[in-house]
């Protein structure tokens, strides 16, 4: 089982992620009702290659040379349901200038603002700077940023080259999906304050890649 009894989750959320940010997280923590955020990162090449190419032309084509990307800022919760749509989602013009040094499209920094940014409480332009902090926390290991030929890895070596590359990052706090036998996303879950890794509940691990081996598709 990957997750543990209150101590331990108490002892591991105070594992404080790496000081890597140029940008500083928003100046207050998020007000709305919920207790921790999952922060994921998408495999762009594997995303595409199992129908994302429809909902994410410019991710997707040929010459992007996308890789991990962030794809959203979830704030969760341990046991209630996850709120979603909370309410105004209109973003200044500002606010997406924010988001396009974020997100892979505007498109899809629209979406998430308007179905978990707005969950926060943050104004768009905390939400996105938020996300843009934490996308400067998390090293990619040097062999996951430009594979130019297919890896054939294991959900737990994937991990493991992460735990090498971030300091205090545990397996606990950390998720591996994948579909079609592709990598498709990291899951990582986020302190409600920004400044550690939190465990992970169950409910997070339902979705991680059970396959012994996967390909990472390389870029595109």
């Amino acid at each position: 089982m990957r997750w543990g009894a209150t101590i331990a989750i108490a002892a591991l959320t105070a594992l404080a992620l790496a000081a890597n940010a140029q940008t500083p997280p928003p100046s207050r923590v998020a007000p709305g009702d919920f207790d921790f955020y999952v922060f994921t990162l998408s495999w762009s090449p594997g995303l595409c290659d199992t129908g994302g190419a429809a909902s994410s032309p410019e991710q997707c084509a040929i010459g992007s040379g996308q890789g991990f990307v962030v794809h959203g800022l979830w704030p969760d919760n341990r046991y209630a349901d996850d709120p979603v749509d909370c309410g105004p989602t209109s973003a200044s013009s500002e606010a997406l200038r924010m988001a396009a040094s974020v997100y892979p499209s505007e498109g899809l920094a629209r979406y998430e603002y308007a179905k978990h940014g707005t969950c926060t409480g943050y104004a768009p332009e905390s939400y996105f700077q938020a996300a843009k902090h934490l996308r400067e926390q998390i090293v990619t290991p040097n062999a996951l940023r430009t594979p130019r030929a297919a890896l054939r890895l294991s959900p737990e070596e994937i991990e493991s080259a992460f735990m090498a590359s971030n300091v205090n990052l545990h397996a606990d706090n950390m998720a591996v999906t994948c579909s079609g036998g592709e990598l498709i996303d990291l899951r990582f879950c986020i302190s409600k304050n920004l400044k550690a890794y939190a465990v992970c509940p169950p409910k997070v691990f339902e979705r991680s890649c059970r396959a012994l081996q996967l390909t990472i598709a390389p870029l595109r």
